[in-house]
């Protein structure tokens, strides 16, 4: 269980501190109780020192008689609580209170001796009444925090129930109509799960929540293009097959979400990582540091069996089809130096046992360096072979030959040219997969890891969707739809590699001692969220705003070509907050800015039905 934020012992509220907004909250209390409770170790004060402290009591009173009042209405709105929620809120009441009279002036005693001042001579009274007041504020924090949780999975469960709404649709109006509903609907769940995802404490579970807010991000283009595809195709299995597969996509994150707020027992610590290099590394290497402290902790069989087991985690490497011989062969020699130096190390220490050695003798301390030595050289070469592939597929795949083949054979209707190309797409698929798999061996952090896991299974999902898009504009190559679906799974892996780009760069970080995240622009946080949230909002209304374009009369072009226009540079800015796009710096955003204000300007002229319109579509 989490201790209060001063780390104090004495104040321990017996309640895990999760979130970062509930921790802040009790610090500026914690730091108040903190100053009562160290005055109290010099009874005698002056008249100055005294009214301070006088101060800080009734400061510390009135606060937790406004923070209850809230905590009270809390409990009014929401049944479920109210008597935890009270019992909670009538124990800060009562410690806010206690604290107000022994800080009172009056309760004070002039000492008989120099006439000063004596107050405070119930310390154990002080300390059960601040221990009492930060318990019952964290529960009621927590209670309250409670609330955030049920909002998410209110928020999840309209979701779901409009995703089933969706997925039956018959008709293209009536998809029209369920898919403004989901998309406001997916704009507050963004809301609420970003608020979410800054204020965890974890960096695991943000790592998750990041990974799946993203995936719900880029699925909710892929399912309203998808399901416009089936809806003009319906006889068409590769449409279907496309569909179900974002269908699928979308429930599973929207289920990890709430995984992680409720911390069900398939996420968090249950969820476990891959065993990576990287890990196997630092527990071999405190083991054997561990021995200039104590020889008899463990033995040196289990020692060796722990570098085998880290030796075996190498074959991801070494068996690869894509490693070089030259690569394959520096692995394997490092490995082999490392089981030599354990070796020689494990001799020293069995003869250091032997004649009941208290600490490391010279021979140890000579081999634990050299095996130190071996273990950090393996670790440079399998991250040295693991950047320098992904590097090269990086360069490589930014070409996006196989995109850009499929592309153009579906639209002239050639399924073998789809095929061929499907062909080469899966083997860079398998490429990114694998190579994911290595970085994920030498990531360096358990976020990092995440990131790892989450972006091989992009590639692995997304890479057979593509093909089945590009196989359903090629058995109907005049179809618009069709071609636009196919652009938007597209991007999405182009995307992704720009997200494996930005990992790589951390993964590099990490190694060199670099911890800092990489920023590619000057927007604060909480700027870069709102316009990221803006942008979704835009980006979905203005999907639905081409599927209307065919509907629209000559004389109304000049409106629809605005209006993509607008929708256009609202993306690119979307785009800017995830380090994409064509927007580079914070002074092209600007001017994007100011354009896009500028178009937006002229539609004051625009007559009211078309603005109408527009803003229903």
């Amino acid at each position: 269980m989490a201790s209060s934020p001063c780390g104090n012992g004495n104040f321990d509220s017996g309640l895990e501190i999760k979130t970062r907004s509930v921790e802040q909250t009790l610090i500026p209390l914690v730091s108040q109780i903190t100053t009562l409770i160290n005055h109290k170790d010099k009874p005698k004060k002056s008249e100055r020192t005294l009214a301070a402290i006088h101060r800080v009591g009734q400061a510390v009173s009135v606060a937790v008689g406004r923070f209850v009042a809230v905590g009270e209405a809390i409990a009014t709105e929401n049944q479920e609580l109210k008597d935890e929620m009270g019992q909670a809120c009538f124990e800060a009441r009562r410690a806010g209170d206690a604290i107000a009279q022994l800080t009172d002036v009056a309760s004070a005693l002039p000492s008989q001796a120099d006439g000063r001042v004596t107050v405070f001579s119930d310390r154990t009274g002080m300390v059960k009444a601040a221990r009492l007041l930060l318990s019952s504020v964290t529960k009621v924090l927590v209670l309250a925090d409670r609330i955030v949780i049920k909002q998410i999975i209110t928020s999840r469960n309209k979701v779901l129930v409009t995703l089933d709404h969706l997925e039956r649709v018959s008709t293209f109006q009536e998809f029209v109509q369920i898919f403004s509903q989901f998309g406001n609907e997916m704009v507050e769940f963004a809301h609420l799960t970003g608020d979410r995802q800054n204020d965890l404490k974890d960096e695991k579970k943000k790592a998750r929540m990041a990974a799946a807010r993203a995936v719900l991000e880029k699925c909710t283009m892929m399912l309203l293009t998808a399901s416009k595809t089936c809806l003009r195709h319906p006889d068409c299995e590769s449409a279907r097959i496309n569909k179900d597969g974002v269908f699928h996509r979308m429930r599973c994150a929207l289920e990890q979400v709430i995984d992680i707020v409720t911390e069900a027992r398939s996420c968090g610590e249950n969820q476990l990582l891959p065993a990576s290099i990287y890990n196997g590394i630092k527990d071999f290497k405190s083991s054997v540091e561990c021995l200039r402290e104590n020889l008899y902790s463990s033995s040196p069989q289990s020692m060796g069996s722990q570098l085998e087991a880290l030796v075996e985690r190498t074959e991801d490497f070494t068996d690869s089809a894509y490693t070089s011989h030259e690569q394959r062969q520096a692995i394997l020699s490092v490995c082999q130096l490392a089981r030599q130096d354990t070796q020689q190390l494990m001799n020293a220490w069995i003869e250091a046992q032997s004649v009941h050695a208290k600490e490391a003798t010279e021979d140890m301390e000579v081999a634990i360096l050299k095996t130190c030595q071996s273990i950090g050289d393996l670790r440079r070469e399998v991250h040295k072979v693991a950047v320098g592939r992904a590097t090269d597929l990086l360069k490589v795949h930014g070409e996006q030959l196989p995109l850009r083949a499929l592309k153009t054979a579906g639209a002239e209707g050639n399924l073998e040219a789809v095929a061929e190309y499907s062909r080469k797409l899966t083997e860079q698929k398998e490429q990114l997969v694998e190579t994911c798999r290595l970085l994920c061996h030498v990531s360096g952090t358990e976020p990092l890891e995440i990131t790892c896991v989450h972006a091989e299974e992009t590639f692995h999902v997304i890479g057979p969707q593509i093909i089945s898009a590009a196989q359903t504009l090629a058995l109907h190559p005049s179809s618009k739809i069709a071609k636009e679906n196919l652009e938007v799974f597209c991007e999405a892996w182009e995307s992704q590699l720009c997200d494996m780009a930005l990992l790589l760069r951390e993964i590099n970080d990490v190694f060199e001692g670099r911890r800092g995240r990489c920023v590619s622009f000057w927007l604060c946080l909480q700027e870069q969220t709102s316009m990221a949230k803006l942008g979704l909002e835009l980006r979905l209304l203005s999907s639905d705003l081409d599927t209307e374009v065919e509907k629209w009369e000559a004389q109304e072009h000049d409106i629809v070509r605005q209006s993509q226009s607008l929708a256009s540079m609202a993306y690119n800015m979307y785009l800017f907050t995830r380090g994409e796009g064509l927007l580079k710096t914070t002074l092209d955003l600007f001017h994007q800015a100011e354009v896009c204000a500028s178009v937006s300007a002229s539609f004051s002229s625009s007559p009211p039905s078309i603005l109408f319109s527009l803003l229903f579509y």
